[in-house]
């Protein structure tokens, strides 16, 4: 394999040597899609915004957006058709949205995906006995977001699709931060705790993952998140950036 396929001071690390506080060997570098990959929407009235409507009446009250959350958990983890989820959702409001205006603020939910994450994931994926995967909380109309629209009303992001393990809470019927979503992973897998490293910009998504073994780490879904991940990925000894100062490169024996 030839290093210089992962750009500028980039280099493979050997998989035994990727290790951090004795956890074992980091096999696996698994993504959250939202907040970490994909740049999303936070709020109601930042949906709404994206959708190019106003912000109504009560809608953006913390007591209405839990009746949002509600609903939105039923359609995370499967319970619900998109019709359904839109129909509910406007019934929640009151009527002060169709079905089709919720439709259109849930599309918008999804706005870019961050810059870089698509070269660091592209470069995972050249790492000779290193994988990649996806546990995302998510729905079948985002989902189906990492393929053109047939349409082409709104913008595909592809950069999840090219991760090898994709799993999503509507697909297992679970979702984070409870513990049986990050079990169901493993399972699939076929990986233990510890071969794990797991990104996410959520502080209790982060926690129940350490809490079952992961090597897990939160990054912050307002600034660069791949220089984040990067950063984490040196620190767990998956790859190494020579240009940074003080840092070490590694070679992985037989192959550079």
């Amino acid at each position: 394999m030839d290093p210089s396929r992962f750009g500028p001071g980039w280099a493979v690390v050997p998989i035994g040597a990727a290790t951090l506080g004795g956890m074992g060997e980091i096999k696996l570098v698994c993504f959250d899609w939202g907040g970490v990959i994909l740049r999303i929407r936070r709020s109601w009235s930042e949906g709404c915004l994206g959708a190019g409507l106003g912000v109504r009446g009560q809608s953006a009250s913390e007591s209405w957006a839990d009746r949002r959350r509600r609903l939105s958990r039923v359609f995370e983890t499967g319970g619900m058709s998109e019709a359904e989820f839109y129909e509910g959702m406007s019934v929640a409001m009151e009527g002060l949205y169709t079905p089709e205006e919720v439709r259109l603020v849930h599309a918008a939910w999804l706005v870019e995906e961050y810059e870089g994450m698509g070269g660091v994931i592209d470069r995972l994926n050249a790492v000779e006995g290193l994988e990649t995967g996806l546990l995302s909380n998510t729905n079948t109309a985002h989902w189906a977001r990492q393929r053109p629209d047939p349409d082409g009303a709104w913008p595909h992001f592809p950069t999840a699709g090219r991760l090898k393990h994709r799993h999503a809470s509507h697909l297992l019927g679970c979702a984070k931060p409870g513990p049986e979503i990050y079990r169901e992973f493993q399972r699939r897998v076929g990986r233990s705790a510890g071969e794990i490293l797991f990104f996410d910009d959520l502080a209790e998504n982060i926690a129940t993952a350490r809490g079952e073994g992961w090597h897990a780490e939160l990054i912050d879904h307002t600034k660069d998140t791949a220089s984040q991940v990067l950063g984490h990925l040196e620190r767990h000894g998956v790859v190494s950036c020579g240009e940074r100062p003080g840092a070490t490169t590694f070679r992985r024996p037989g192959v550079c």
